[in-house]
């Protein structure tokens, strides 16, 4: 059971977005009603980010800008460093407080230890028929920039005794392939058979996307944060990890700009549909759109069967007609008489 708190301070945007994609102000008011159900008499602050408000269904902004301004809630300055994560910590730390959340806030594990203290930080979660459940709970350390041979072998003999993900009718690429792929192209590069002008520009340095290849096969699903606008979709940072998610990925139909349908810092339910070595890239998809990214592989490989076939059915045809008519074939190769 937990004891009681003094005071919590309640990071309202990852709690609204709990198992969505986008942040509910309903979903955030039943998690901080039932908190202060269950721990009555403990002071509760709620914090959301810079763009809370433009990111809740549009019917609910009236009910956020009251909520501002009797200050029920609490947004940080603009331009605040670490954003809306930073300004949680900040609060917690100067008056000693708990926090309510589920994010591990693995870029601020230096600056603030205590995270790893008993009780400093609790998880919320809406279970169905029963209502939300909170559970003290350690964040998850962040991983080591580099592994050894070692924690790889260990890594592998691991996954080799998990039950397998199901083959998706257009098999992935295995992680060795593209593992072999990657410190192939660096190799190419050292010995400089390939110029710096060729080469695309690199979303993660080489030993932590060979490290997420190993952990996350194809398939795999995934929390991450958008990091910044693409020409066609946005870049998302899942923990150390830079993907790409593009606007085709997103929603169905695809929205008409990346700007419009998310904001910066917005978490997302991912689940990883590729990878591409060349750019040491995780290719991305919104969480139920997965299945349209491998139509698209399926829809291209077929296109590619029927381009690669449509020469062969031309030439035997053109056969075909010279077989019937040899002697309008003949008269074609004939020279042309001279005048």
């Amino acid at each position: 059971m937990i004891k009681p708190f003094s005071h919590v301070v309640v990071d309202g945007s990852n709690l609204a977005t709990e198992g969505r994609t986008e942040p509910s102000l309903k979903q955030l008011n039943e998690a901080v009603l039932a908190f202060m159900k269950e721990f009555p008499g403990t002071k509760v602050t709620v914090v959301v980010d810079a763009t809370f408000g433009h990111r809740v269904d549009r019917r609910e902004r009236a009910e956020f800008d009251e909520a501002i301004n009797n200050n029920e809630l609490v947004a940080p300055p603009a331009g605040a460093v670490g954003r809306g994560d930073g300004f949680v910590l900040t609060i917690a730390d100067k008056v000693k407080a708990s926090v309510l959340s589920n994010d591990s806030y693995q870029e601020f594990h230096d600056q603030y230890k205590w995270l790893f203290d008993e009780g400093r930080l609790i998880g919320g979660k809406p279970v169905p028929n029963v209502g939300w459940v909170f559970i003290q709970r350690l964040p998850v350390r962040k991983q080591a920039g580099r592994e050894t041979a070692a924690t790889l072998r260990r890594a592998k003999s691991t996954r080799a005794v998990m039950r397998p993900m199901p083959v998706p009718k257009s098999p992935p690429p295995s992680s060795r392939a593209i593992a072999t792929a990657v410190k192939s192209q660096a190799t190419n590069t050292k010995s400089g058979a390939a110029t710096k002008s060729a080469q695309p520009p690199k979303l993660n340095d080489l030993t932590t996307f060979l490290n997420f290849v190993e952990k996350n096969p194809i398939g795999t699903k995934a929390k991450g944060s958008v990091d910044s606008y693409a020409s066609h979709g946005v870049y998302v940072k899942i923990g150390e990890v830079s993907g790409y998610l593009p606007m085709r990925l997103m929603a169905n139909p695809t929205p008409r700009s990346a700007r419009e349908h998310v904001k910066l810092g917005a978490s997302l339910n991912l689940v990883v549909v590729g990878y591409t070595p060349s750019r040491r890239s995780v290719e991305l998809a919104v969480s139920g759109m997965e299945t349209l990214a491998q139509k698209n592989v399926a829809k291209s490989a077929s296109g590619r069967t029927a381009k690669s076939a449509t020469p062969r059915a031309a030439i035997s045809k053109k056969a075909k007609r010279r077989a019937q008519h040899p002697k309008s074939a003949a008269k074609k190769n004939l020279p042309s008489k001279k005048r």
